[in-house]
């Protein structure tokens, strides 16, 4: 399981429990995502949680859990991710930047465009699921109406 620190421990404590931080303290916390696969795939009915890379990664250790939002069990997979199908255990992950801050500093619109236009590259260092393409474009078509 996360420890208690981290943006992920919250919002699946809210996702689940409806009011974050809320949890049971019978567990054992760790923000090193390989030491939870080690834990939960070395005890039967253990459950942990992280990102989906991780998931991936270690597939022949882990059996992933599958959600049911409203609409149907959903497994975890980059494209149910990306759509929002595996709701609610998945997440978009924002920047936010004044409109005024982007149009007038230089330096803040250079990251952003480049974050943007390296997306897919960022997203796969950092091991995190990538935009779509309509999403990426969405977002370019948002940047360049700024200017």
């Amino acid at each position: 399981m996360r420890a208690p620190t981290p943006g992920t421990f919250d919002y699946f404590t809210g996702a689940i429990s409806e009011e974050e931080g809320a949890s049971r303290t019978d567990y054992s916390p760790s923000e090193d995502d390989n030491i939870t696969v080690q834990g939960v795939s070395g005890d039967k009915g253990a459950l942990g949680y992280f990102g989906l890379s991780y998931a991936e990664e270690n597939a022949s250790l882990l059996t992933t859990a599958k959600v049911d939002g409203g609409a149907g069990c959903v497994t975890p997979t980059v494209e149910t991710v990306q759509s929002g199908a595996y709701t609610p255990l998945s997440r978009p992950l924002f920047i936010y930047v004044a409109n005024k801050a982007y149009t007038e500093k230089a330096g803040v619109k250079g990251f952003v465009d480049y974050f943007v236009k390296e997306s897919d590259a960022i997203a796969k260092a950092a091991a995190f699921v990538p935009m779509t393409a309509a999403q990426q474009k969405k977002a370019a078509d948002e940047l360049a109406s700024l200017s």
